[in-house]
């Protein structure tokens, strides 16, 4: 009986470590939010350097989708397998789900992020052409 309950305790307490670490875990996944992203997006002055910080949101974007790919297929398994994981099989469709949401707003967050410093890089761009075709006031 005692080791029962020792099992289920350690169960339990393993549960609550993996939910604990779980959340700055996902938080991290989200390699956009880097001092050197960071950096670069306050020092950006030029049309390239948009183009670029554009092309990592995108990047970013499409890894974080990869991931939400992979969480799906493991729902899914969780779902039509549920009997595999006997009680805690609740617990990993609810973690799985809470996944997929927290990556997909990164995916979302990334295409706008992207999507504005492409628009930045289009303005410098039409700013620059228009400075050139003006002529010097005499």
């Amino acid at each position: 009986m005692k080791t029962k309950s020792g099992k289920f305790v350690a169960a339990i307490s393993m549960i609550g470590l993996l939910a604990s670490l779980s959340a700055p875990a996902t938080a991290a996944d989200n390699s956009a939010d880097t001092p050197e992203i960071r950096a670069a997006v306050q020092n950006a002055t030029t049309r390239s350097d948009h183009e670029a910080i554009a092309k990592y949101y995108e990047d970013a974007a499409s890894q974080m989708q990869a991931k939400v790919k992979e969480q799906k297929e493991l729902l899914e398994q969780y779902q039509n397998k549920s009997y595999l994981y006997g009680r805690r099989a609740q617990d990993l469709q609810s973690h799985t789900e809470a996944l997929i949401r927290d990556y997909e707003r990164n995916v979302a967050t990334d295409i706008q992020e992207a999507a504005l410093h492409r628009q930045m890089a289009s303005k410098l761009d039409d700013n620059h052409a228009t400075s050139g075709t003006q002529s010097p006031a005499l």
